[in-house]
């Protein structure tokens, strides 16, 4: 009778400690994911403040280029306006003298048109 005791002891032991190993795996899987999932939401602010870096950058980048464009625009259209002037003034010098100048081009002419 003893030995019957004895070995419902040691199958009881064992079998409890499968049911405490098993219980330790999945706590230490749940307190892996709770770790992976905590790591997570304090890196997304992080992450965040990075992205709105970079676009801050792309911005200020393209902002920058938009504004020499602006200012280029401005100076060819300021020189075209002097090339008009002056084309204007060597037409009425060249009428005044009896000579009748060329035909503008059908691009200046549409433009003294339409002003587009």
């Amino acid at each position: 009778m003893n030995l019957w005791v004895a070995v419902f002891g040691m199958a009881g032991t064992v079998l409890a400690a499968a049911f405490a190993a098993k219980a330790t795996r999945a706590a230490s899987r749940a307190t892996a994911d709770a770790t992976r999932a905590a790591s997570l939401a304090q890196a997304e602010p992080n992450q965040r403040a990075a992205d709105l870096a970079a676009f801050q950058a792309i911005r200020d980048d393209m902002q920058g280029e938009i504004t020499e464009m602006r200012d280029e625009t401005r100076s060819l259209k300021s020189l075209v306006r002097s090339f008009a002037w002056y084309v204007s003034e060597l037409t009425t010098q060249m009428r005044s003298h009896g000579i009748e100048p060329p035909a503008p081009p059908d691009r200046v002419t549409e433009y003294n048109r339409t002003g587009v």
